[in-house]
């Protein structure tokens, strides 16, 4: 997934400073974002007073839109540094192709893993024949010092760990909860975990004390900690908690993201996360002069250009503003 603005934003984040190291309920507006021709979504991550959560760095909720007589998702190539991309459906597919050659469908509750590693580009479109209606989410995942150069692959998991209790379906995206582990790669503590709460569903959810953790409502309303949750929104919770009290009155479905506090302070701008304004000019350059992140063939269409830089040097600092 791309961030399209033709005026990128830099968002400085990461570093231990500014974790809320006890429970709260930190509720986050979205920003809107024009997606590529026909999609809008909302932005949730970086968000003005929280920059991270865990090692999730940026979360883009969309839908559900009826795209019959639409074209749906059309982002055309881009590129990637620093960070692991997710996708993840409730309704409709995305055809995903990048630079290694990966050619891939992804369909609802599967899990689309790019590992940018030191660079990749791709493009994500809606099949021409698609499903009526389009929702989902897209999210990054930053990668630490020690792997993030390491080479860019793309995994496919169609099948994925299931959790149960009554009046809960969980589906686990990455990471480990409640004795289950998901196939995906991950190179830091993480845990990210789809959640169907059936109509009214009251569970507690076992959490890692030492985690940070976000819900953030996909469909229906979702009292969180006592919270209400509205679709296209999200919970921020801090630390300290050993389990997560849900409730539901009517179906509903969230996400569950969370991970050991990111320690490095990083700089995010378009599609890069990198340590130091230098790595973003020089990737930057990169992606302009068309070399470093490979080509995305079979795509009918041109590259994404690269907004502007900022004209001051763009610097690491804490996880929010």
């Amino acid at each position: 997934m791309s961030n399209v603005d033709r005026e990128a934003v830099p968002s400085r984040c990461g570093g231990r400073g500014f974790v809320v190291a006890e429970p709260v309920r930190e509720l986050l507006s979205p920003r809107r974002v024009k997606l590529g021709e026909s999609t809008e979504v909302r932005r949730l991550l970086p968000n003005l007073g929280r920059r991270m959560v865990g090692a999730w760095c940026f979360v883009d909720h969309y839908g559900p839109d009826d795209i019959t007589d639409e074209p749906g998702m059309q982002v055309p190539p881009h590129p990637h540094m620093g960070l692991q991309t997710v996708s993840w459906l409730h309704d409709g597919e995305v055809l995903h192709r990048d630079s290694t050659g990966s050619l891939r469908t992804i369909g609802p509750r599967e899990l689309g893993l790019m590992t940018s590693g030191r660079a990749i580009s791709h493009s994500e479109e809606s099949p021409r024949s698609h499903a009526r209606y389009l929702h989902g989410a897209q999210l990054w995942v930053a990668l630490p010092d020690t792997d993030r150069h390491t080479a860019p692959h793309f995994e496919h998991h169609a099948e994925l760990p299931r959790i149960t209790a009554p009046g809960l379906s969980a589906t686990l995206i990455l990471g480990a909860l409640d004795g289950a582990t998901s196939p995906g790669t991950t190179y830091t503590p993480i845990v990210g975990a789809d959640l169907t709460l059936a109509d009214s569903a009251d569970v507690r959810l076992p959490l890692e004390p030492d985690f940070e953790y976000a819900v953030l409502s996909m469909s229906g309303e979702a009292h969180v900690d006592g919270v209400p949750v509205l679709p296209g929104s999200m919970l921020y919770l801090g630390c300290g908690r050993t389990e997560l009290p849900l409730r539901a009155e009517s179906n509903a479905s969230v996400m569950l993201l969370g991970g050991e506090p990111f320690e490095e302070e990083l700089v995010m701008w378009w599609n890069f996360v990198a340590r130091s304004h230098e790595e973003i000019e020089e990737a930057r350059t990169a992606w302009t002069t068309g070399t470093r992140f490979g080509e995305v063939k079979g795509y009918d269409g041109a590259p994404l250009p690269a907004p502007e830089l900022p004209p001051v040097a763009l610097k690491p600092r804490g996880r929010v503003r």
